[in-house]
């Protein structure tokens, strides 16, 4: 799982974000959701780019209500940034990949 982003469900996500060493992206998404097909690439390759330094994850919110309820996710895509366990940085909707850098940039 390398350089991946990671599917998670409700059942996984304490163990892979909340209990995770170092810091993790968590991608809010949902199939019918057009600006989250359009960030989907970009987390992809940034999985790859910053494999062994940031773990990517997407958590589909149609599938997985109840995470999504947890952290209020009212928009999509939503990005939540955990460092040991705690949100440190919420994104909402797409971005240039530049922006989206620039934003993970400080959380490495």
């Amino acid at each position: 799982m390398a350089g991946e982003v990671i599917e998670l469900g409700d059942a996984d996500f304490k163990r892979e974000v909340l209990e995770a060493q170092g810091p993790v992206v968590v991608d809010f998404t949902a199939n019918w959701c057009p600006p989250c097909r359009i960030i989907s690439p970009m987390l992809d390759a940034l999985a790859t780019e910053y494999e062994g330094r940031m773990k990517f994850t997407k958590i589909s919110t149609d599938d997985h209500m109840a995470t999504a309820q947890q952290y209020g996710i009212r928009s999509l895509p939503t990005l939540l940034i955990f460092k040991e366990g705690k949100v440190v940085k919420q994104l909402v909707g797409a971005m240039p990949r530049k922006r989206l850098e620039e934003e993970l940039r400080p959380h490495l």
